[in-house]
């Protein structure tokens, strides 16, 4: 059961950080609902939805749009890179999806890519390509 709870958790737990980014794109961000009503009145939604788009407009860095969202997915893959650790993988894989469905494209699509594949492979137990061989027969295994 650990096993199992250690393979699916991480997956599920992305997901969720997804859903929550897809809520605040197409329910805060994109709908003209809240658009209106905050041009009439101020509330936490407002401030949620104005919080939310600074995070994505944050400048041109060498003419290439990056966005706050995009800068933590980039950090949080160097982490998860660096280091090991199926949390860092997760943060990555997580944050990436964060940031591509929050309109910070490109840096969200290299974290969420090498975030999944590091946590690919830190499910499967560290095994590197390399480890397929033996030092002593130098044959591939089955």
């Amino acid at each position: 059961m650990k096993r199992f709870l250690t393979l699916v958790l991480p997956w599920l737990l992305v997901l969720a950080v997804g859903a929550c980014a897809c809520l605040l794109r197409y329910g805060l961000v994109e709908s003209a609902d809240v658009a209106r009503a905050c041009e009439a009145s101020h509330t936490l939604a407002c401030d949620l939805r104005h919080w939310t788009v600074l995070g994505f407009i944050t400048g041109n860095i060498f003419n290439w749009p990056i966005g706050i969202f995009g800068w933590v997915a980039m950090a949080a893959t160097v982490l998860a890179l660096r280091w090991p650790r199926l949390t860092l993988a997760t943060l990555a894989t997580a944050t990436g999806l964060f940031a591509v469905v929050l309109y910070c494209f490109v840096p969200g699509a290299l974290a969420l890519l090498a975030g999944s594949l590091r946590l690919v492979r830190l499910q499967a137990g560290g095994a590197t390509p390399t480890d397929q061989h033996r030092a002593t027969e130098r044959k591939v295994h089955a």
